[in-house]
Parts: C-alpha cells; sequence; structure tokens
C-alpha cells in the first residue's frame, strides 16, 4: 500500500422510499406482506427497496419511520445510537430495535419503540431534515452508555473523517456533570481516540491492547526496504506488527472473484515477506479474536507483545 488504507464511510440511507399508510391508501395502493415491509406501523417501503438496504440503513430507516409518527410540530430531538446511524458512525454490535431520543432539561418517559434521555443542554444539528444531536456530543453519549471499543469506534471515524474536531469532543466531555454515569468511561474515550485509526475493528482491538494493558502501538506507521515503500501497518511496536483483518483473512472483500482473491493473496505474502525481511514479526487477527480479547492477547504474545503489570499509556515519554 503507498498510503495508509482509509475506510469509506457508509452509503447513507435515502428517506425519498418512505411511505406513509395513508398516502399509500390514497393512491389506491393497498400494501401487503408481499409487496411491502413495514418498517414500524403505519410507515412502509416497498418490499424490493428493503432489500437492497444494509443493517446500518434498516436501522436508519427505522429512525426515518419514526420521525415520520412524531407530530412534525414538535420534531424529536434524536440522540445516541439513532443519532449515530444517521451521522454514519460504525457500530460493534447490532443496532437496537428503539429510536433514541434526547429531553432537554426535563423529565423523560419511554415508550415501547422510544427511548426517551434526558439530559443537560447539548449542541443540535440539522441532517437530512432531522433533529440530531451534533456528531461530538453523540460519541460522547455513545462512550456513556456502550463499551469503550464502541465509543472508541465512533470517537476514531469522526476524528478521521473531519466531522468534529478534538475541540468539539473536550468541550462535549466537559459539559458533563461530575460523577454522571459513564462519565469516566466517556473521557478515557475521548483520551483514546485517534484519527490515525482506520476502521471500527482496529478501534476495537486498540480498546482491547488498553484493557490487556497490551503496551501501547504507534498506528499507521510506514515501512521501507530496498525496493521502497513496503506499506503501512495498522499497529507498530518497534520489530512487532500487528494487522487486522477484517471479515476475512488478508483483506480479501466480499464478491472477489477467485483471482481477484488469491491477487491480493499474493500481494499480501509478498508484502510479509518483506516486512519479515526486515527483521519484524507480523502477527494478524480477525473480528473473532478482537471480540474475544484473550484470543489477540494470545496471538500478539506469541510475537513477544505481553500484557504488562501497569499501564503506561498516558505515562509522559
Amino acid at each position: 500500500m503507498d498510503t495508509p488504507r482509509q475506510s469509506t464511510p457508509p452509503e447513507p440511507f435515502d428517506p425519498s422510499v418512505l411511505r406513509v399508510a395513508g398516502d399509500l391508501r390514497l393512491r389506491g395502493i393497498e400494501p401487503t406482506r408481499t409487496t411491502h415491509v413495514a418498517v414500524r406501523h403505519g410507515v412502509w417501503i416497498e418490499a424490493a427497496d428493503w432489500q437492497r438496504l444494509s443493517i446500518d440503513q434498516r436501522y436508519a430507516a427505522f429512525v426515518h419511520a419514526t420521525v415520520l409518527r412524531c407530530d412534525p410540530e414538535k420534531p424529536p430531538l434524536l440522540s445516541h445510537e439513532s443519532a449515530a446511524v444517521l451521522w454514519g458512525l460504525p457500530r460493534i454490535g447490532a443496532w437496537p430495535r428503539r429510536c433514541h431520543v434526547t429531553k432537554v432539561d426535563g423529565v423523560a418517559r419511554s415508550t415501547g419503540l422510544i427511548v426517551r434521555h434526558s439530559t443537560p443542554p447539548v449542541a443540535e444539528a440539522r441532517h437530512q431534515g432531522l433533529r440530531l444531536t451534533s456528531v461530538a456530543d453523540t460519541v460522547v453519549a455513545l462512550a456513556k452508555t456502550g463499551d469503550l471499543g464502541a465509543g472508541l469506534a465512533a470517537a476514531d471515524h469522526a476524528l478521521r473523517h473531519d466531522m468534529c474536531t478534538r475541540e468539539d469532543l473536550a468541550h462535549a466531555l466537559a459539559a458533563l456533570a461530575p460523577g454522571v454515569t459513564g462519565s469516566v468511561q466517556a473521557r478515557l474515550v475521548g483520551e483514546l481516540a485517534d484519527p490515525g485509526s482506520m476502521s471500527a475493528g482496529e478501534s476495537l482491538s486498540r480498546a482491547q491492547m488498553f484493557l490487556a494493558n497490551l503496551p501501547k502501538p504507534e498506528l499507521q506507521v510506514a515501512h521501507e526496504d530496498s525496493a521502497g515503500l513496503i506499506g503501512y501497518v495498522d499497529f507498530d511496536w518497534g520489530g512487532v506488527v500487528g494487522e487486522f483483518d477484517g471479515k476475512l483473512k488478508y483483506k480479501v472483500p466480499e464478491g472477489a472473484t477467485p483471482e481477484e482473491a488469491a491477487e491480493i493473496l499474493w500481494q499480501e505474502k509478498q508484502r510479509e515477506d518483506r516486512l519479515r525481511r526486515r527483521d519484524n514479526r507480523v502477527a494478524r487477527w480477525v473480528w473473532a479474536d478482537a471480540m474475544r480479547p484473550k484470543s489477540m492477547v494470545t496471538i500478539l504474545g506469541e510475537q513477544g507483545i505481553r500484557p504488562r503489570p501497569r499501564s503506561v499509556w498516558f505515562m509522559a515519554s
């Protein structure tokens, strides 16, 4: 690779394909389970359109459909996972089955399909015609209520794609009341966030490294030999290289032909051979290893990267 590998933001959901049941019936269309999918009660989408949607887009469709069912004079302020999916922030694990909204300085009551959070004033923005908490406030909300890996994946992604700045995150974190549940983890996410992490899997891996007291790696380090640039590695400990391989070994994408897969495997083997000739040991792991940190720790331990009795991630160098 000549440059660090960049992740591509997900394709946003197009809400124009949603239809309110009453509008369909005015046109003489009676939605059925064979022709349409009920995104939620009273809001439908054509079955063919639904089949083309990704998991992220299906949750975004549910969020848009929920807003359609709300009073247009009092649109909700979407937050947490519901704001995250519309901003295009990554998700580790399944999306929730309910829509998350925030009520500022008031009593919040949840219903069957809506989770209402009560919060002090937060920054809000307009996106796709909807009211959302700002990217920074959305990241902080996720960091407070999810696990460390999920919060870090959102923060890294937001910084990498210039969706917010470190100053924006610092401002949102400073607004947290002392002792509020999840504030310690949210501030930790703010400290660990790094735009050099190129995917949610790399962010999760780094969170697991921190929790396991592994040495702190450098990210996206360039390696060269006499032939020129070998590439940029995901993690580097000076003599040991770590590579997160996503869904499949050696980053072979879904849908690749046998010939394309063979070429990717050959190129990656050549790259790894060049790294090893430069006296680098190479550790590789996939999603299953990152989700089970003991597995990833074992893989790294085999190459000499082992937990320490005390974390040194925030110690002055």
